[in-house]
């Protein structure tokens, strides 16, 4: 079992992690609901290809 000071440091981190991710603020964008979203062409199965996303960090 942990000692009571070890515990305490956690609940205390686990609480400001809690109001930091209450405090971050947010935006709303406003998006037209008359206007349909864009979809993507339709592909036949012999057209599609393999691809693959390298990312170097």
């Amino acid at each position: 079992m942990l000692p009571p000071f070890i515990i305490e440091q956690i609940r205390r981190r686990e609480e400001e992690q809690r109001r930091q991710r209450i405090e971050q603020p947010t935006l709303e964008l406003p998006i037209p609901s008359s206007s349909p979203m864009p979809s993507r062409p339709a592909r036949d199965e012999d057209e599609e290809e393999d691809r693959v996303i390298i990312v170097d960090l």
